[in-house]
């Protein structure tokens, strides 16, 4: 019976969600399976794996294939690392603790790059954050101004208006108050030039 390490696809459409599964190769696809060994959620950054290491590798042992997906799977999480370290110890070409040491060895320097990657994939979000912020502000900023320059005509208007009525209204009094003035300076002179005429 021909072994395959491969993936069922389980969750929503288009939020796809994996288990990774040893079944038999004649199995459907999301059909019965031998073992579950993990999961695989490609919806989050970076892509969230949990896998059995010693379960994988005892079905690679046992003369498992996994497919291509499934195989770079194996690959990132150190699976295929420590099957090829153990085929190592069998031939004798090293011991069980060398290989213990160079296989953890492996796993903390793939954590640190997991961990650089995390971190880069924040710095970046927040970047895009303040830029998004400044932009806004600046937007903000420029609708505030449009809106203060629409509304200064319109006041200066309402300002000119009651001005320009208090003005005409000061000069209405004025001229009203140089009219007697100037009744009052006629009326002497022409009283003056009767006296003269008698």
């Amino acid at each position: 019976m021909p072994v395959r390490i491969r993936l069922q696809r389980h969750g929503k459409k288009g939020k796809p969600f994996y288990w990774i599964v040893a079944a038999d190769g004649r199995a459907k696809r999301d059909g019965r399976f031998l073992e579950k060994l993990g999961t695989y959620n490609p919806n989050t950054n970076p892509a969230s794996i949990d896998l059995s290491v010693e379960d994988a590798v005892r079905w690679l042992e046992n003369g498992a294939q996994p497919s291509e997906t499934a195989r770079r799977i194996l690959s990132y999480k150190g699976v295929l690392m420590k099957h090829h370290l153990n085929v190592g110890v069998r031939k004798g070409a090293f011991t069980q603790e060398e290989a213990e040491k160079k296989f953890q060895a492996w796993l903390s320097e793939k954590e640190q790059k997991i961990t650089q990657k995390a971190e880069g994939l924040e710095k970046a979000k927040a970047e895009a954050r303040a830029k998004a912020l400044e932009a806004e502000k600046e937007a903000n900023a420029k609708r505030a101004q449009a809106a203060a320059e629409e509304e200064a005509p319109e006041e200066e208007a309402v300002e000119a208006a009651p001005e320009a009525a208090a003005a005409e209204t000061a000069e209405a009094p004025a001229a009203e108050a140089e009219a007697p003035e100037a009744a009052a300076e006629e009326a002497p002179a022409e009283e003056g030039e009767e006296k003269e005429k008698e």
